[in-house]
């Protein structure tokens, strides 16, 4: 029997990847305005929108109906499926996939406890293991145990955001402001913590580094993926310049990519990212 993998849209995904999985959008809302992500919204139009307004988005999870239709897909297909969420810790998709998952045979749902790119490199992971030929059972039993392995750290440019979503104090965020603070944050089984601060983006860059070495170090056998909110990616690339020993050594090529809503709504424009697996 085949098997699909089908993700939601919080999972950032190369475009060579996205093409190869099934993808259940979320909801998104400015207010009273309502888009479905990655459909009538796209990385760009949100961070343009992110920095005009002064309301805070809000995501909604996926419903159960919307897993259906791709489970129908699969099952007229003649397929298994492997569905890939967010951590169930930040939303209630997974709830709604594995409920979804209950009237049809061999679905298996996976819990990423992470996302955006955290959850894209498990994506590709996933992707991995079907062109070795596992099976959905095996697949999923794999991703269970490597998904452990998951760490994504970011280096933040603003202390705005994470302000406007109650992570931090108004004082905290304006000393930091004042003093060029850059957090380095990580996201853990779905939730965000600040792991330390520098002044400056080079100090951060370096903070970066060592919190990537803390880790453990990069397992470059699996997928690596970095990524940057906002428009432009020009900090990305200074972060990869200066960090350039580090990447060549297991990587042919970097890859990157913009990060969606979810996290960039709490961290804003500007930031800078890495999710890989530890060793």
């Amino acid at each position: 029997m085949k098997t699909r993998i089908i993700v939601d849209s919080t999972s950032d995904l190369m475009p060579e990847i996205k093409e190869q999985v099934h993808v259940v959008p979320l909801t998104l809302r400015f207010g009273d305005e309502e888009f479905i992500d990655g459909v009538t919204i796209d990385h760009k139009t949100f961070y343009e929108k992110l920095v005009e307004t002064d309301v805070f988005p809000s995501t909604s999870q996926a419903v159960p109906s919307a897993f259906e239709v791709e489970y129908d897909k699969a099952r007229e297909a003649g397929e298994s499926a492997v569905v890939i969420t967010l951590a169930s810790k930040l939303s209630g998709t997974y709830q709604s996939a594995v409920l979804a998952a209950e009237d049809y045979d061999n679905i298996y749902v996976v819990d990423s406890t992470s996302v955006a790119i955290g959850g894209g490199i498990l994506v590709e992971l996933a992707l991995r293991y079907l062109d070795e030929g596992m099976n959905a059972e095996e697949i999923t039993r794999h991703l269970e145990e490597e998904k452990k392995k998951i760490v994504v750290v970011a280096l933040v440019d603003t202390l705005e955001y994470l302000k406007r979503g109650g992570r931090i104090s108004k004082t905290v965020a304006f000393a930091g402001s004042v003093l060029n603070i850059k957090p380095v944050i990580s996201l853990t089984d779905g939730v965000i913590n600040i792991l330390g601060k520098a002044r400056g983006s080079k100090m951060g860059n370096n903070l970066l580094m060592q919190e990537i070495e803390k880790a453990g170090g990069v397992d470059f056998s699996k997928p690596v993926l970095l990524g940057y909110t906002g428009l432009s990616d020009a900090l990305l690339q200074k972060y990869i310049a200066d960090s350039k020993a580090v990447w060549e050594k297991g990587l042919e090529k970097i890859q990157y990519t913009t990060i969606g809503s979810t996290i960039g709504t709490h961290v804003g424009p500007g930031a800078v990212a890495v999710a890989f697996f530890c060793k």
